[in-house]
């Protein structure tokens, strides 16, 4: 039974019939939903602290801080795309990340039980997040494959991308980037011919692409002996792939910088256009980078954080991660403006006029860069193989979510059917391996742009605005700040505080109304979606989405009383205080020294 004791409420302990005499069946489920957990061995924590910052920084740097970050430089007037993202990088990126990394360490559950227990009425935020990543991790392990089958072409001498004397090639190939929509280079022909072998439309599926099925599955196995044994295999893992691609990127920008023409690349990359920041867009984009870098509202990095000692120091991890997210695109973008400056000289054209496109520019732009360079193969394979590294991190954090939260709900049943923990990681590599098959039939990119879009684009920023209600609003900066006290002896300064409570949620909302007002149709290239298709993208955008919506109509419907009380429970009743019995369980049988909580009530 809940007591309540000045600010906090402690509990008297009761079994579930006795909290179904006390409070009614509906509501004794709500209150005994935890209580498998009483079931479940110590929690696991990281080897060394240094793991999670590590695994931390290989989920939040990924391909988008190789082509994303630089594609929007590019379109938003060079250096003056990087005033906004830095700014955004203070007030919008380090506070929500704080605030993230907060709730999983404190409740040491992935984002299903997380969200659950800070605030009911939104569970299905939680369940939301789980199910975003793995929607993702089915088709983000395409771009794996496609940087095996790069790596693996590479190989060759020449590059089958460097000239256009195959067999693939059309008469209107030529060996340098021109604007001109008749012609297309040689790199662009072996991206849509041979490495896609793309249909015409998504009317038309094609056949299986045999040899990218098998990449696929390639890229599963080494996922899945990334993470197998939990957070010490990843924990080893990290070391290598987080930290390898800095070795990559430096080498490839000691390389362009020595290259003729790569000081107006540079240039341009800089010095700012400073007319471009009277534009709304460029400011909303720089806020969307930072976020969808960083992966607020993916639950990847709230699940990691969930290993961790439960007096880890927070804020140190928020800072490296979020800051060398940054530091990392800021270097991508040095290397390539310096190809992009490159490009320019061997054209004859200002860097302003080079073709550039978005995600075309690690598989079209780059390739193109590296055939024109001196030992072209060993470029192309770092290039690649640094792809690939950035790719692991970013996935099996993704896959992480989906078996984190599936293993806090379903502890007991999961071990009944699967016996082992590393039988049940793999049975969920298998099954988002089946879901990614149709992104390597001929017709796949057209499906990986579809997901792509409806997923990242439209679904995250509903689930950001809605996590960002629940834990800053609705479960309170206050609480909040005295869960950091409860850990790290200290409360949030001011400056987060202020962040959380103000700046965060204003300008989540912004960027949701500017996205929605300035939503467009899915496209790729100059193929526009016909109806049809647009609406299953809204069916997978919806599969996430619907779960927030669902997930408050099960809490007001468990609950008994009239509608405002019910409300004021589901809104109020935060960090169940089963959690306050159990903590003392895992304290007198582990040794990460994890502290009981105190169920603290959210009006006080």
């Amino acid at each position: 039974m809940i007591i309540k004791k000045g600010g906090y409420i402690t509990q008297r302990h009761l079994n579930p019939a006795q909290l179904s005499m006390e409070f009614g069946p509906r509501r004794a489920t709500m209150l005994t939903q935890g209580a498998d957990a009483d079931q479940e061995p110590t929690r696991p924590t990281w080897s060394r602290q240094i793991e999670f910052t590590l695994a931390g920084i290989g989920c939040a740097v990924g391909l988008g801080n190789v082509w994303r970050f630089p594609y929007l430089c590019y379109r938003s007037g060079g250096g003056a795309f990087l005033v906004p993202y830095l700014l955004m990088l203070v007030v919008l990126g380090i506070p929500l990340l704080y605030m993230e990394l907060t709730v999983g360490q404190y409740t040491r559950r992935g984002p299903v039980l997380a969200l659950a227990t800070v605030c009911p009425l939104l569970k299905g935020v939680g369940i939301a997040s789980v199910a975003i990543s793995f929607i993702m991790c089915t088709y983000y392990n395409v771009v794996i494959t496609w940087a095996l089958y790069y790596l693996f072409s590479s190989f060759q001498a020449p590059l089958p991308w460097q000239n256009c004397n195959n067999t693939w090639n059309t008469p209107n190939c030529t060996n340098h980037a021109t604007n001109s929509s008749y012609s297309s280079t040689a790199s662009q022909e072996f991206f849509k011919y041979v490495s896609l072998d793309q249909t015409s439309g998504v009317e038309d599926t094609g056949v299986l692409r045999w040899d990218l099925f098998l990449i696929l599955i390639l890229a599963w196995i080494l996922i899945y002996f990334c993470i197998f044994k939990g957070v010490k295999s990843t924990g080893k893992v990290v070391y290598f792939t987080a930290l390898f691609p800095y070795v990559i990127l430096i080498a490839l920008l000691i390389n362009n910088a020595q290259l003729p023409g790569a000081l107006e690349g540079i240039k341009f990359f800089i010095v700012p256009v400073w007319d471009e920041l009277l534009s709304v867009e460029v400011w909303v984009n720089a806020a969307a980078q930072i976020f969808n870098s960083i992966g607020i509202g993916f639950g990847s990095l709230m699940a990691m954080s969930s290993y961790n000692d439960f007096n880890n120091n927070i804020l140190k991890d928020t800072l490296s991660i979020s800051i060398i997210n940054s530091v990392t695109s800021i270097l991508a973008g040095f290397v390539i403006f310096s190809a992009f400056g490159y490009m320019s000289y061997l054209q004859g054209i200002p860097v302003s006029d080079l073709a550039v496109d978005g995600p075309g520019l690690v598989y079209v732009v780059y390739p193109q860069a590296f055939a024109n360079m001196p030992v072209a193969q060993l470029w192309a394979v770092l290039f690649f193989f640094m792809l690939l590294c950035l790719g692991l991190d970013s996935e099996f954090a993704m896959v992480e979510v989906m078996v984190t939260s599936l293993m806090d709900q379903f502890y007991k049943d999961v071990i009944h059917i699967f016996k082992k923990k590393e039988l049940f990681v793999l049975a969920v590599c298998f099954v988002a391996c089946l879901f990614g098959i149709p992104c390597v039939m001929q017709v796949g990119i057209y499906v990986f742009q579809l997901l792509d879009h409806y997923t990242a684009i439209v679904s995250i920023m509903f689930l950001a605005f809605f996590e960002v209600m629940a834990v800053c609003w609705i479960y309170g900066v206050k609480r909040l700040s005295a869960n950091l006290e409860e850990m790290n002896g200290n409360k949030a300064n001011i400056f987060f505080r202020l962040c959380w409570l103000i700046v965060a949620p204003v300008l989540i909302t912004v960027i949701l109304i500017f996205s929605i007002i300035q939503f467009k149709p899915a496209r790729y290239g100059k193929y526009v979606f016909p109806p049809w298709a647009q609406g299953v993208g809204w069916i997978i955008a919806l599969a996430s989405i619907i779960w927030i919506p669902l997930g408050a109509i099960h809490t007001l419907w468990v609950l008994p009383g009239s509608i405002m009380e019910v409300m004021y429970i589901s809104c109020s009743y935060t960090l169940y205080c089963q959690k306050y019995s159990l903590t003392h369980q895992n304290h007198s049988r582990s040794s990460n020294h994890f502290h009981g909580h105190k169920c603290i009530q959210s009006h006080t």
